[in-house]
């Protein structure tokens, strides 16, 4: 073999590790919290801290956009995918579906119970000590931990997609959930433990139900300061005459 094609065959075994490389290190980075709506992700700064050639940051790019995390414009960059109201409440619906198939088919052993019950204690501990990301590491591990036990590769991945998709949603709303995650996640522990699985599907769906509401809840107070944000000041006013116009008829209706 010529040299010529020894270093061929060297670069084309060394791609996609660089490919992995910059995929794992930017997927990370986004999931922490680290890029904010308006950032732009381009080829040139991301092959620049990352030390490698645009090429493979060309490539993550691509395979993190086809999951849904950002949106990448011609010309202009990346930036991170924006969800709508109706497109969160769809991804937990369709969680919801996958998460209590889980429940109701995977194969809990005692091993896999010890662990479960393991990460409960663990949640607890870490939301006593306001470690958020450990905790969110926690919860996501428990949740996989689920999945895996169907033995089914391919819902693994569509619920490590979606979970990493909600995310960029629920990253800034930590608060909503947090207090009651591991009270649901014991009682599923608790009713697998016991070999009821219609009881631990029902947790399950209640726990994801209560997650939703709560994150929609607060996407739409948030969309609705937006809105009032970029109203004129005086529509801006008759606009808060009217909703509390509004509060005031409700409670007077309750307590009549």
């Amino acid at each position: 073999m010529v040299s010529g094609d020894a270093d061929l065959m060297k670069r084309l075994k060394i791609r996609p590790n660089l490919t992995s490389l910059a995929y794992k290190s930017i997927k990370e980075y986004i999931l922490e919290g680290q890029v904010d709506d308006d950032t732009r992700l381009t080829e040139e700064s991301l092959s620049r801290d990352l030390g490698i050639s645009k090429s493979p940051i060309r490539e993550a790019l691509n395979r993190l956009e086809a999951e849904g995390l950002i949106r990448i414009e011609a010309r202009r960059g990346a930036y991170l995918k924006s969800l709508s109201i109706k497109e969160v409440a769809n991804l937990y619906d369709l969680r919801e579906a996958l998460e209590t198939h889980a429940v109701r088919t995977g194969q809990f052993s005692a091993d896999l119970l010890k662990e479960l019950k393991g990460s409960v204690k663990r949640q607890r501990q870490y939301l006593k000590l306001n470690e958020k990301r450990k905790y969110i590491d926690e919860d996501m591990s428990f949740h996989a931990a689920l999945a895996r036990a169907t033995g089914n590769a391919m819902l693994c991945n569509v619920l490590e997609n979606l979970r990493n998709q909600i995310w960029l949603s629920r990253r800034k709303t930590y608060d909503l959930s947090s207090s009651v995650a591991s009270d649901y996640h014991e009682m599923i522990v608790t009713a697998l433990e016991a070999g009821d699985c219609v009881r631990a599907e029902r947790a399950m769906s209640e726990h994801i139900s209560d997650v939703r509401k709560k994150l929609v809840d607060s996407l739409v107070r948030q969309e609705q300061v937006r809105q009032e944000q970029e109203m004129p000041p005086t529509k801006r006013a008759l606009s808060r005459s009217s909703a509390n116009g509004k509060q005031s008829a409700k409670k007077m209706l309750q307590t009549t």
